[in-house]
């Protein structure tokens, strides 16, 4: 039987705004208006709440999230890749709406040029959209194999071998970033769009207990070390909610 969910109304919560992360986001904090909201998912289960929810803050966006749980249908749908269309998260600034993450990004660097999300180089930025672009298009055996389970911890789990070429590829892009701009993220000191991107990875290879290499499994450690990454598991670890097809025991 398909585990997609049964149409249910939708419930919506909004958590307090969030206008200051532990230390400085991004170079262009000021630079952008306060009174923004960011419509999110589950934050144990949705990687793409959490790249979206990564990306305001780098920018230094001022947002209350507007949480709507795995128990609403479409939401549930796009956490179990059962959705042709990703919808969350979706921001809400200056009355425009963008809901796709990737534009989210975009959308935040314009408003927010000196924020850090894209490089500044010209050939850096192109680098940075292009690894962005396949991370937002690409590793459906990853997500499908891996899917992201903060709560979670899975020592032994078998990997498909689809999933193994998805990883490789990966860790591939990120020795390639930290060799050429001399990390300690992506694109060098700054964390940009790309780190917002894949971070929701690096918690896949932790509660799986991928084997990596030491730069990949270095870079995994920066990233949950991170004030954000921090505050958003603490988060994860609180919700009641549960997703059963995805509470997999091994």
């Amino acid at each position: 039987m398909s585990p997609v969910a049964t149409p249910s109304k939708p419930k919506a919560r909004v958590a307090k705004s969030t206008t200051d992360s532990p230390e400085p986001a991004g170079r262009g904090r000021a630079a952008v208006k306060s009174g923004a909201a960011l419509t999110l998912s589950s934050k144990n289960y949705s990687s793409w709440s959490l790249r979206g929810w990564l990306m305001a803050r780098f920018a230094g966006l001022a947002f209350d999230e507007v949480i709507v749980g795995p128990d609403d249908a479409d939401a549930r749908q796009e956490i179990l890749l059962l959705s042709p269309s990703i919808r969350v998260p979706c921001l809400t600034h200056d009355g425009i709406k963008v809901w796709d993450t990737l534009a989210i990004g975009e959308y935040l660097a314009e408003v927010v040029p000196d924020s850090g999300l894209l490089p500044a180089d010209r050939a850096a930025r192109a680098h940075c959209r292009a690894i962005c672009g396949e991370m937002h298009s690409g590793f459906s055996s990853l997500r499908s194999a891996l899917p992201m389970n903060l709560k979670g911890d899975f020592p032994g789990h078998k990997v498909w071998t689809r999933a193994l070429a998805d990883i490789d590829r990966i860790t591939k892009i990120w020795n390639e970033c930290i060799e050429q701009y001399g990390g300690p993220f992506l694109f060098g000191e700054q964390r940009c769009m790309a780190d917002a991107m894949y971070a929701p990875v690096a918690t896949r290879f932790l509660t799986y207990h991928v084997k990596l290499d030491r730069t990949s499994l270095l870079y995994c450690g920066r990233i949950m070390a991170m004030p954000e990454m921090k505050e958003w598991t603490a988060a994860a670890k609180l919700e009641p909610d549960e997703i059963d097809e995805l509470d997999m025991d091994f």
